[in-house]
């Protein structure tokens, strides 16, 4: 299932996406009802993304840090899920963190055209 969705990401416009994303909500919808629910009420909050290139789109749904991080920690919760201290589960964290971001180290591809374009689009918040 995980290719669908991101043929929705990916797709060339918004109308292009919809369609695609109600092929995935009909051939998925018996074993996730829940899941293509939520894609078909929030799809008013999901279509700001078309707005941004494609190059910017993949810089958005492949790296999101925050997914990246709760991966980390519930993995490490999976492993020991008792901690001797409140001390103890802070250093977990603490260390099991370091380890996650050195993922982020390496470079986006097209990060140069991506930093333009978002410079542009949000001028305010961005620093030169």
């Amino acid at each position: 299932m995980r290719e669908r969705p991101k043929r929705i990401y990916t797709a060339p416009s918004e109308e292009r996406g919809y369609e695609l994303m109600v092929e995935v909500t009909d051939k998925w919808n018996k074993f996730y009802t829940n899941s293509m629910k939520s894609w078909n009420s929030n799809w008013d909050v999901l279509t700001p993304i078309f707005k941004f290139s494609s190059e910017v789109r993949k810089v958005i749904y492949t790296t999101n840090a925050i997914e990246s991080l709760n991966s980390t920690y519930k993995r490490l919760n999976r492993q020991r899920s008792v901690f001797p201290s409140d001390t103890s589960l802070l250093k977990a964290l603490y260390l099991a963190t370091q380890v996650a971001t050195k993922k982020w180290a390496y470079p986006l591809r097209n990060w140069g055209k991506v930093y333009g374009e978002l410079s542009i689009m949000y001028a305010d918040r961005i620093p030169e």
